[in-house]
């Protein structure tokens, strides 16, 4: 029987298996900005400028992931970053961090179902692309009004899909390199970037590429939230951070290897970093060096699984997050009704009918819905600088409780050092967005760029002013975890 968490009119159900969030947790980072930016990223700042940032940025994710590993383990709640920054920081950060990521993944829900509508034009020129991005939404409502299960299934097997492209791309790269299939191709010229080093355009270029490896990084924080409905948290959790994300940052670091050796980084094709471009992406240029003809439809199928993927994921977070905020009295406690299948109906009603007015803004207002989606910009790494913060506050506020750490059934590594330096490059990530736009003081552009910022500086300060919250003292942190024992006894 499933372990429930009790709310109005049924209970939150812990069904998702080891599998289902390892899976999750493997398959949320290799989206589109494996598939089509990679290529961007080698053009900009060279082969190596484009491993060594990801490599940066991959190590900086998994001090992240260990730092919400050990706090999910020890108090695995839906709510995830929301309540560890609520009990740990301050409620009015909490507040903030809830509204901000939940507002990120309705827009972002709506993005993706626009996008389903480019890639699906790809095979289907003639057809309005409105109706593939609706079939899309109503796909993606469904899969995660039936169960949290079925949610979890459909990652697992979408997830399976894009191992299996990754792990293709990778032999048929590889045996191209060594000159097993395929045309000769000069590797050593292009892994040099033509006998410049490897590195091009400097640390400028580097910066960019480092936002740009951020952005496809971003949802490994949804095992955090997946840790409320997880079976085993304490198992899977810990499982999902430590062999997994190795794996994630093999795959990126190896493909990008791939491609640097097999395209030049002069090649045109690689600055086309969107989805429109499918058929030129680099996954799709190396399998048709190596000889394949229908590469670019392959492609186009996997990129369409990962877009659904993205949406679904989008979903299933901003729904439980809007839950979890009911719950806290952040929002109206309509969005705590929860069905007998263990759903929250109507954080999923809420959150598709947002969902849907944005998808209809992008029609009928492109300028409103340009400025939606550079308010949800950011917010992948203002969450990511929460995470850090609320853990360095939490294992300070357990020193400072005198509570014995070895209670941790999973602890992050080098603290402080790691939610400091997580910190401090994801400062150093949001500031690198696009500083030309202060040098030149192009208004425009800094408000498309850094909107997100002042809209969680008024939900943090608007609360905090309205409540009249305080920094918690660490000796008054709230480090009980009662609520969580009582869903995993039952």
């Amino acid at each position: 029987m499933s372990a429930k968490k009790e709310s109005l009119g049924g209970a939150i159900k812990r069904d998702l298996k080891t599998r289902h969030i390892s899976m999750i947790a493997l398959g949320g980072c290799i989206g589109t900005g494996l598939f089509v930016a990679s290529g961007s990223a080698i053009s900009q700042a060279g082969p190596l400028g484009a491993i060594a940032a990801y490599t940066a940025i991959g190590i900086m994710v998994y001090f992240l992931m260990t730092s919400l590993g050990e706090m999910a383990t020890y108090m695995p709640v839906t709510g995830s970053f929301s309540t560890y920054a609520k009990k740990f920081v301050d409620p009015a950060f909490g507040f903030a961090m809830g509204w901000n990521y939940w507002f990120n993944w309705a827009i972002t829900v709506a993005v993706d179902a626009a996008t389903v509508g480019v890639v699906m034009h790809y095979w289907f020129a003639n057809a309005p692309q409105w109706i593939w991005s609706a079939m899309a939404l109503t796909i993606i409502f469904v899969i995660n009004f039936l169960s949290v299960k079925s949610f979890g299934e459909t990652e697992f097997w979408i997830s399976i899909i894009k191992v299996i492209t990754v792990v293709a791309f990778l032999i048929i790269g590889l045996l191209t390199i060594f000159g097993i299939m395929g045309n000769h191709i000069d590797v050593i010229n292009n892994l040099t970037a033509n006998h410049h080093g490897g590195f091009v355009g400097g640390i400028p270029a580097l910066l960019a590429v480092f936002v740009v490896a951020g952005y496809s990084f971003q949802g490994t924080e949804l095992v955090g939230v997946t840790a409320g409905e997880s079976a085993t948290p304490e198992e899977s959790v810990p499982k999902a951070i430590n062999q997994v994300f190795w794996r994630i940052l093999l795959f990126y670091i190896l493909s990008i290897f791939v491609i640097a050796a097999l395209i030049n980084y002069q090649n045109p094709n690689l600055l086309r970093s969107d989805t429109a471009h499918v058929a030129i992406s680099p996954f799709a240029l190396v399998f048709r060096q190596a000889g394949f003809a229908a590469a670019a439809s392959v492609m186009n199928a996997v990129i369409l699984t990962s877009v659904l993927s993205s949406a679904n994921s989008g979903m299933y977070a901003s729904t439980r997050m809007l839950y979890t905020m009911a719950e806290d009295g952040y929002a109206p406690k309509m969005f705590q009704k929860v069905s007998r299948r263990g759903i929250p109906v109507a954080a999923l009603i809420g959150t598709t009918v947002v969902s849907l007015l944005t998808f209809l803004t992008s029609v009928v207002g492109p300028n409103a819905y340009n400025y939606l989606l550079a308010a949800s910009g950011l917010t992948g790494f203002i969450v990511w600088v929460g995470i850090a913060i609320s853990h360095y506050r939490f294992r300070r506020a357990m020193v400072a409780q005198g509570v014995d750490l070895g209670i941790l059934k999973y602890r992050a590594k080098w603290f402080p050092f790691g939610p400091l330096f997580a910190l401090v490059i994801c400062i150093l990530v949001i500031i690198g967005q696009n500083p030309q736009s202060f040098i030149h003081f192009n208004l425009q552009e800094v408000l498309i760029t850094y909107i997100d910022i002042p809209l969680i500086i008024v939900l943090y300060l608007g609360y905090k002013f309205y409540y009249k919250t305080k920094l918690i003292p660490l000796k008054d942190v709230d480090l009980s975890r009662d609520d969580v024992e009582k869903t995993l006894n039952n």
